[in-house]
Parts: structure tokens; C-alpha cells; sequence
């Protein structure tokens, strides 16, 4: 055990023990209370990282709409909407040295799939009676709390995230595992978090150091930062990726969004593009579907379910059978919640582009008469 000083005002040195914690849920309860503990000059110098806490114990499924699986220690949010996992273990605990690094990688593989964004937004929201408040102390006052929310979910999708493994002290064996993660992964920074604890007359003293982070992920990350796509940034990548034929097709659905005067909203992902049509109805923002730069087109059956007239689950049903008639696009008979995603190659032929603009027309026409 380590120990420290510190100098009283009257000039007393007064020694200071480390000391370890009584149980894993007393350092999970710090880390709540005091987000400041995860260290944000650490991670990144020249942009501080400022904390929002979603909630402890968050639940994550294991497939779409099903039960949760696990429970998340913590979950917090940056101001660049960056979700942030946390794990806890005591250093005491033999599970810290590889068990743990298999339960992260479950929670965010699962998590970045099957969390609907409505789930963690309504989470946030009963836990804090003060939520706006929050949100404009991370952003400030002319926040937008809506465009908050959906860069969540736009990071999420592309797997933009923040990995943290916390513990009084971060063994060897962790460290490497940390280091060689953050290493081999474009956009989920990968990190480990000692806070140790000393203890001496009646005054405590805690000490987050942020370990396993190299310089060259450091540095890579960074070139990652928040990217705002556009136009052509973003058809530049998605032909790098996937290719003339897919590219034509996503180009065929951004005519259709200009054709029936839409707007198009542009994504941030540091890794993957996204763009999505979308409109405003009687005070509410619909947007049906997102493209990806990564090949992949999702359904946005979260984003529907709160808004009429697709809150009611045969509106949505009714939807999905139009998409249905698009080869290589199949719903499971309950299968119209989240956000279920399809490969963008069918969509490279003629008449089945056409059927997936038709379904869109009915869309937009249903929430016109709604």
C-alpha cells in the first residue's frame, strides 16, 4: 500500500494510507455522485470531457425487443454524446484480470445493436426530475436537446463508444489488454480507470489515474474526433466501401427526399456516415429509415412508436409488409420495434429501389392524414 501527504494550514504534514474499498458498490456509488472521478483532462487533454449520468445498472438485451441479459454498471454520456460504459471491479476480484474484458465486450456488441435510444432517454429522464437542467449544464443553454438525443443514437449505430474499466488498481494483465484493444479499434476507445483511496485523520483523499492508453491510440483517436457529414463526404465513403451500383441506389432515395421537399439530416459519426430524410407533423419530427455508409439501411421502428400514427402496432405492421415485397428485406412476425437494419444491395435494382420509395410515399402520406 502507497501513501501520501498532505500539508494542513498550519503547516503539519499529515500522512495519508492508502486503502481499499469496503465493497465494489461503494466505488459505484462514488462514481455517481462524483462523474468528475473518470478523469476527463485525461482522456483527452485538449477537449475535457464533461459527464452526464444515465443511470447505474442498466439493463442490455441480447436480441431485439427480448429481456435484458445483463446489467451495466454505469452508463454516462459526454458532451459530444459519446456513450460511455463502465464496469467496476475490486482489484481483490480475480474476475478483473480477463472475465471482465468478455462482459464488456458483451455490453457494448449487444448494447450498440438492441438499445433503443427511447430506452436510455426515458431512463435519464425518471431518474432526473431535473433533466433539462443537465442537459444545458453539459451544453449549454441554447441546447438542443432533441439533436442531443439523436447523436446518441447516431454514435451508437456506428459504434462510437467509450469502453472504462474502473477499480482501486488495474493489474498487469488488464492494463495489456486495454492497451492492445484501444490499439486494434477504429472507433471505441478503450481505457482503464485506478481510483485509490487514502485515509488519514478523519480526511479521505481519492486519486483517479487513466491507465492503458498509448500514444499512438491516443493520437488516433483524436484524428477521430466528431465528424459532421455531408453530401460529399459522405458518397465519397460510401462508394470507397460499397461500390458504384449501392451508391446509385442511395443517391435514387436522396432524389425522392429532395422530390417531396423533406429535409435531410446529416450524421456524426466519427467512423460511419449517415444521412436520414425527415419532416416535421403537428409539432413531431418523423424520420422512417437511415442509410449508413457501411452498406446497411435501418428501419427506425423506435422513432415511429412514439408518434401517431405509427404508435399503433398495426400501423407499423402495415409498413413493414410494404417492405416486405423488397427481396432480401424480412420482418419476423413481431419484429416492428427498435431498429432492425437490412443490407443496401437489393435496393440496387430498379423495381425493388422503386418499391422501397413507394413504401415511403405511403408513409409520409398516413402521417399527412394523421
Amino acid at each position: 500500500m502507497s501513501r501520501i501527504y498532505l500539508i494542513h494550514g498550519d503547516d503539519r504534514l499529515v500522512p495519508m494510507d492508502e486503502q481499499g474499498y469496503i465493497s465494489e458498490d461503494r466505488l459505484q456509488e462514488l462514481l455517481a455522485r462524483y462523474p468528475d472521478l473518470l478523469a476527463g483532462d485525461q482522456p483527452s487533454s485538449e477537449s475535457p470531457r464533461r459527464w452526464l449520468l444515465i443511470s447505474r445498472e442498466v439493463g442490455v438485451p441480447d436480441e431485439q425487443d427480448g429481456p435484458d441479459r445483463w446489467a451495466l454498471d454505469h452508463l454516462f454520456l459526454d458532451q459530444e454524446a459519446i456513450p460511455t460504459l463502465i464496469e467496476v471491479k475490486r482489484s481483490s476480484d480475480t474476475r478483473i484480470r480477463r472475465e471482465v474484458v468478455g462482459q464488456m465486450l458483451d455490453y457494448a456488441a449487444n448494447a450498440a445493436i438492441y438499445w433503443p435510444i427511447e430506452r436510455i432517454r426515458r431512463e435519464f429522464e425518471e431518474r432526473h426530475a431535473n433533466h433539462t437542467d443537465l442537459i444545458a449544464q453539459l451544453l449549454g443553454s441554447d441546447a438542443d436537446e432533441d439533436l442531443f438525443w439523436r447523436q446518441v443514437e447516431d454514435n451508437l449505430r456506428a459504434r462510437k463508444m467509450r469502453l472504462f474499466f474502473v477499480a482501486d488498481e488495474i493489474p498487469r494483465e488488464l492494463r495489456r489488454i486495454i492497451e492492445f484493444l484501444n490499439d486494434e479499434m477504429d472507433s471505441v476507445q478503450v481505457l482503464g480507470l485506478e481510483v485509490r483511496q487514502y485515509v488519514g485523520e478523519g480526511v479521505r483523499s481519492l486519486v483517479p489515474r487513466v491507465v492503458g492508453q498509448t500514444a499512438a491510440a491516443q493520437q488516433a483517436k483524436s484524428a477521430q474526433a466528431t465528424h459532421q457529414w455531408d453530401e460529399e463526404t459522405f458518397f465519397v465513403e460510401l462508394e470507397r466501401r460499397r461500390g458504384a451500383d449501392e451508391t446509385a441506389a442511395v443517391r435514387g432515395l436522396l432524389n425522392w427526399v429532395r422530390d417531396k421537399k423533406l429535409s435531410v439530416e446529416w450524421g456524426k459519426g466519427s467512423v460511419y456516415g449517415s444521412f436520414f430524410p425527415a419532416f416535421d407533423h403537428k409539432g413531431k419530427r418523423h424520420s422512417p429509415v437511415v442509410v449508413w455508409t457501411n452498406g446497411y439501411l435501418e428501419i427506425r421502428f423506435d422513432n415511429m412508436s412514439s408518434r401517431p400514427p405509427f404508435d399503433r402496432e398495426e400501423k407499423r405492421r402495415e409498413f413493414a409488409r410494404l417492405l416486405s415485397a423488397i427481396p432480401g428485406i424480412e420482418f419476423a412476425a413481431d419484429r416492428v420495434e427498435g431498429h432492425p437494419n437490412f443490407r443496401l444491395s437489393p435496393l440496387t435494382e430498379a423495381d425493388d429501389l422503386a418499391r422501397l420509395l413507394s413504401a415511403l410515399d405511403w408513409f409520409v402520406e398516413e402521417v399527412k392524414k394523421s
